[in-house]
């Protein structure tokens, strides 16, 4: 949900905000922002130039039109629609649904450019609509607005009855041929799965794509328990201001006026001092997110998952494989329609090697950072995933011949298709942490001592655990530069930075000799223990390059040796029983910590190296741990206090993770 760097920005019309500005915003909201404020629009069997440009294809071949659509409690949703010209046939509907404004206004005004041009040019009626309370729409906004399970009158409305409601009046008042499709990216994605509950029967095709989920256990807010700090202020301190009436543009914007991201949030403290320096009683969720810090009614309500059963519509879930806002959405928006619905539910799964909504024409898909991967990726799944879903399912062309999971596959670089998600020729391996700092499928056999860490992060010989000290006054940054924002590509940077500190603690195997792939969650089991009360651990899962990897175009630094990271998460460790009732670790006592990470869906190739780092902040990423068994929300500065953290990783005591590796 959260949209960073490199946007669209003609919505920031107003010439008193700066450049800076807009480019904070943007990092704030703006790929629903640059999905729905440039709609997409279609044509029918109108012939234009291959190279008419975008904006001027738009202005000739679309009329628009702003209505206000009425919800069934007599509140009105504005609405703005694109329909085709040419009147010589019928079209099918793609409806989004934002909270980050339907801009430019005024039906003299056109976009400039839109999401997938393969289905702007192909024959459809494109609209987009402010969601309840945001923009120029009526009502009151509420954050992912639970799902009503009884309704008893009017009044009793959601986001799916609005949808709804919305296809309801565009079936009756457009020139369609009674077939709606629904789509977007993030909190649009969001409104996308709303489409699935009691669908209206002219929903024939529906992509959530990186879709707002659960933002408690996985997506934008928390990662098993840990807020994501600078994501969820950084958003909230503009998105979350009152809005008392319609508007076109945003009064004020507030400018954090940040230069090293790391510096600043750790100025700012514990949480308590962000309400009484930026946010006051003002915002109204960021207060919500300080008063349930456990995984309680409020943050269940707002898990639609359950929801997601006795679905008709043909669904497509599409997600980032380095989608640094929500790696958990799309994965977890498929598994529950999967196991949730009989066989013949049409539910398709899609992840490519992208950032957050960079599929949707933000970018070709051809690297992230450093990191390249030989083909231009959101192209191809805009021509040949995206346009062949809904042109079959809205307009009977073509033929569905889609696997359930198209997955590219970094590190091969190279689409793959499966028939179910993970793979059925995937086995789980357990990859066990070994003395000296290895990485082996083989448990240790030594039971060894303790070893404290060095500065290379590794233990010494013989060492059946190594310890660490964690101080949050000094927490483990989450890249090795200065910025201002947060970065996309931070989720496939080196890490060699990481593994200079002595509070990380690194294992990797030897060098393979035959490739390695992974597909599937990767689930970390550590054996560890603590001098304080509260921990948080981060497990980091890493491709070590060999010393002599060519020089890519893209790479800002040399690829001999570059540490990739694949994949990275965080557990706030009183969570690791139960989200719901979180309890503190017994001091100097071993524990066993289990937590999921991400999918994923790579190939460590022969002549690599598979690297686990272990670290206990991830700063500003994620708010620091007091270490001591408190409630972080209402934490002094006082409360925050160093421990000496300890990984077992011997015969009696192993640390391992659980991998999917694919069979070939």
């Amino acid at each position: 949900m959260f949209k960073k760097n490199s946007y669209t920005t003609h919505f920031f019309s107003n010439s008193t905000i700066s450049f800076r500005m807009k480019k904070l915003f943007n990092t704030l909201i703006l790929i629903g922002l640059c999905q729905c404020l440039t709609p997409p629009t279609a044509t029918a069997q109108t012939t234009a130039a291959p190279n008419m440009t975008d904006s001027a294809y738009i202005r000739d071949n679309f009329t628009k039109r702003e209505v206000y659509i009425p919800m069934r409690d007599g509140i009105r949703l504005f609405t703005a629609i694109y329909t085709p010209k040419n009147t010589d046939a019928k079209y099918p509907i793609l409806l989004k649904r934002t909270p980050y404004t339907v801009a430019p206004y005024g039906e003299n005004k056109m976009p400039n450019s839109f999401q997938n041009m393969t289905l702007a040019r192909g024959g459809y009626i494109f609209v987009f609509q402010d969601v309840r309370g945001k923009w120029m729409s009526e009502g009151d906004f509420v954050d992912v607005r639970p799902i009503v399970a009884e309704r008893k009158s009017k009044s009793d409305i959601d986001e799916s009855t609005d949808t709804y409601d919305t296809i309801d009046w565009l079936v009756k008042n457009t020139p369609n041929n009674a077939r709606v499709g629904v789509y977007g990216i993030s909190y649009p994605g969001f409104y996308a799965t709303n489409a699935l509950v009691e669908a209206h029967p002219s929903v024939k095709a529906v992509s959530p794509q990186a879709p707002v989920t659960d933002w408690f256990i996985g997506d934008d807010f928390h990662h098993n328990g840990a807020l994501m700090l600078m994501d969820g202020f950084s958003f909230y301190i503009n998105f979350g201001r009152p809005r008392p009436k319609p508007i076109q543009k945003l009064a004020t914007v507030v400018d954090l006026n940040i230069v090293d991201n790391y510096d600043f949030y750790l100025k700012m403290g514990a949480l308590p001092n962000y309400r009484t320096k930026y946010t006051g009683d003002s915002i109204r969720f960021w207060s919500d997110l300080m008063a349930h810090p456990n995984y309680d009614a409020f943050w269940k309500a707002r898990n639609i998952r359950p929801f997601l059963r006795n679905t008709k519509p043909a669904v497509l879930t599409v997600g980032g494989l380095f989608d640094a806002e929500d790696c958990f959405g799309a994965w977890h928006t498929y598994d529950a329609l999967e196991k949730q619905n009989a066989p013949s539910v049409s539910n398709r799964i899609v992840m490519g090697p992208w950032f957050h909504g960079a599929w949707g024409g933000r970018s070709s898909g051809d690297h992230l950072g450093n990191v390249a991967f030989g083909a231009k990726t959101s192209e191809y799944f805009q021509k040949e995933i995206e346009a062949k879903f809904f042109n079959f399912y809205l307009k009977d062309e073509g033929k569905m011949d889609l696997a359930e999971a198209n997955i590219f596959e970094t590190g091969s670089n190279k689409w793959t298709t499966y028939e179910t998600w993970p793979p059925k020729n995937a086995q789980p391996k357990n990859l066990f942490l070994q003395p000296n700092g290895g990485l082996s499928f083989s448990p240790p056999s030594e039971t060894g001592g303790l070893v404290t860490s060095p500065p290379s992060g590794v233990g010494g010989t013989n060492s059946g655990a190594t310890e660490w000290l964690s101080d949050p006054a000094h927490p483990v940054p989450y890249t090795e530069d200065v910025h201002a924002d947060r970065t996309r590509e931070y989720m496939t940077d080196d890490q060699r930075f990481a593994a200079r500190r002595p509070d990380v603690l690194t294992f990797q195997t030897d060098t393979l000799t035959a490739d390695l792939t992974l597909t599937g969650a990767i689930e970390a089991v550590l054996q560890f223990s603590t001098t304080g009360t509260d921990a948080d651990l981060i497990v980091k899962v890493i491709d070590v390059f060999p010393e002599n990897a060519p020089q890519n175009a893209f790479s800002k630094v040399p690829m001999g040796g570059y540490e990739m990271l694949v994949r990275g998460e965080i557990l706030r460790g009183r969570f690791r029983n139960s989200f719901e009732k979180p309890v503190p670790f017994v001091p100097n006592t071993p524990t066993e910590v289990k937590f999921e990470l991400p999918s994923v869906a790579h190939c460590f190739q022969k002549g690599h190296r598979l690297m686990v780092q272990i670290q206990s902040s991830w700063f500003p990423l994620a708010d620091r741990n007091p270490q001591k068994f408190v409630d972080i929300y209402t934490a002094k500065d006082a409360d925050f206090q160093k421990a000496t953290h300890r990984i077992f990783h011997n015969a009696t005591k192993a640390s391992y993770l659980k991998l999917s590796v694919l069979e070939k």
